[in-house]
């Protein structure tokens, strides 16, 4: 990157530099509990604050720590519009449906907003109008067409040549009456909430597979058993598929966040281009001070360029619209999207409805985690939901879904065949401190990265989930599997699934 600014070395997410967070125990024993949630992130908490409210005895588990994943690394928008996709959805699914869709997200910002004035939580809520905007003329009749479908929904908006953010735009979108927030200034009271009310957390503790009867049993990668009378999967990429095949129906995709000062004062509102590739734009507080958050570059997780180059490509463009003055935070997140672009939400097969799942919500977590956590919760307290049937996961479109699943995994299968073919010859003895290659030690495909202390780590690069070939991500030093998103350290632990086990670590002489 250019020596303009001090550009941070390592990522790091300013939600989680800006937040003191509590720890919690590794689960040491069997127990028993009414609901088991398996992940910290927004679904589970917000899952777990509304059935502890009801009496329920809780138990929420993670992999990790509290609040370190996606949710962790969002961009915080509290917003229904989340791109040109109403439209879509009126061809797809019709507009009853397409306006439960925007209702429910809605629904879910006043969830937010009721649980933040009934806890006087100070998380930097604040309401924004939000801007789709181009500058590309092939765009502008996308917007007018998505405004059509405002009008037809009765979504408060308006087609306009400008904005307050100023930059050159050809045609802007705008939705009323949106929000931003800090999230973990939020979650850190809901999970104070829910353990006041009895909430039981476990950090360090994996949960590997279920157990299927009239009690699931949740089984952790230490062989404790956590056995219950319904499960939560909150985790991303569900760790129990049982035989719901989400792999082969959702694909994942990295982006990239930088958090930068600049001189000029942020003008307010939440902004997204139409184009490719995506530019992200909103502000936080910072000590009293705007912090410009701007993020986009989306890819296939493990495919295309080193991801070094999306850090770049989204400072050049901090830079020339409006100079950067300090570079404080980069990080980058990951998140799914099903074949239909609708979250998957509700029990993992039709034959298992106390296990259920919360998946795919395309990079906008802040309202379909909340969402998700509601439809469930409710669900678990025989409370009807206005929203359950639209999320469905056992649902199944013929259009697009057929299209996209032939697609989808045409491309799993080239990128599994690719890597068992690639040639590689990267020369350890060449390795630079900090930089990693891929090179063959007795025949075998192996991923050797070198720490700044010269110490070298070599890993076996099959994924541990379908076999597929990992690949070297520069810019987050983790191996990232190109077909389903498995993603691990230099050191072969698992950072995110659908994996479970780590790589194998391989000996070098």
């Amino acid at each position: 990157m250019a020596d303009s600014v001090n550009v941070p070395q390592f990522p790091q997410a300013f939600w989680r530099d800006s937040v003191s967070l509590p720890d919690f125990p590794k689960l040491s024993e069997s127990l028993k509990t009414e609901v088991a949630i398996v992940g910290g992130g927004i679904t589970g908490i917000t899952a777990a604050y509304l059935l502890t409210k009801q009496g329920m005895k809780v138990t929420l588990m993670d992999a990790g720590n509290l609040l370190n994943g996606v949710t962790g690394h969002t961009t915080a928008k509290i917003t229904a519009q989340h791109g040109i996709i109403y439209d879509e959805f009126i061809q797809h699914f019709g507009e009853e449906k397409t306006s439960l869709y925007y209702e429910a997200c809605m629904n879910a910002k006043q969830l937010i907003e009721d649980a933040i004035e009934t806890h006087h939580i100070e998380c930097d809520y604040r309401q924004e109008d939000a801007y789709i905007f181009t500058n590309e003329g092939a765009y502008v009749s996308q917007l007018e067409t998505e405004k059509k479908a405002y009008d037809q929904l009765n979504i408060p908006g308006e087609l306009t040549s400008d904005m307050p953010l100023e930059i050159p735009v050809n045609s802007v979108l705008k939705m009323n009456n949106q929000a931003q927030f800090h999230p973990l200034k939020y979650l850190k009271v809901l999970v104070d909430e829910a353990v006041n009310n009895g909430l039981e957390i476990y950090e360090q503790t994996t949960a590997t597979d279920i157990e299927y009867s009239k009690h699931p049993t949740i089984v952790t990668r230490d062989e404790h058993r956590i056995n219950c009378n319904y499960v939560i999967q909150a985790t991303h990429y569900p760790f129990y598929d049982g035989q719901g095949f989400y792999p082969v129906r959702m694909y994942p995709e990295r982006s990239y966040i930088i958090a930068v000062k600049t001189p000029e004062n942020f003008p307010g509102g939440m902004y997204i281009n139409a184009e490719s590739p995506t530019r992200s734009i909103r502000s936080a507080n910072m000590n009293g001070e705007d912090l410009w958050l701007i993020g986009g570059e989306n890819h296939k997780t493990g495919q295309g360029r080193s991801t070094m180059d999306h850090y770049e490509a989204l400072h050049q463009f901090a830079e020339k619209q409006f100079g950067i003055s300090d570079f404080v935070y980069r990080w980058s997140a990951q998140d799914l999207t099903t074949m239909d672009k609708l979250p998957y939400i509700g029990p993992v097969t039709k034959n298992e409805d106390n296990v259920f799942v919360a998946t795919g919500y395309r990079k906008w977590g802040m309202t379909n985690g909340t969402i998700a956590a509601k439809i469930i919760s409710d669900r678990i307290l025989n409370k009807e939901n206005p929203y359950s049937d639209l999320y469905t996961p056992s649902r199944f479109q013929a259009d697009p879904s057929v299209r996209k699943f032939a697609r989808m995994n045409a491309d799993v299968a080239k990128h599994m065949i690719r890597g068992k073919l690639e040639y590689t010859n990267g020369q350890v003895k060449d390795l630079k401190p900090d930089d990693a290659t891929v090179t063959r030690v007795n025949g075998q495909r192996t991923g050797v990265y070198k720490d700044e202390n010269n110490q070298l780590y070599a890993v076996d690069t099959t994924c541990k989930h379908l076999g597929c070939e990992v690949n070297w991500n520069s810019g987050d030093r983790t191996w990232d599997c190109p077909c389903h998103g498995s993603r691990y350290t230099y050191t072969g632990e698992v950072i995110e699934g659908p994996a479970k086990e780590p790589l194998n670590k391989v000996k070098l002489e």
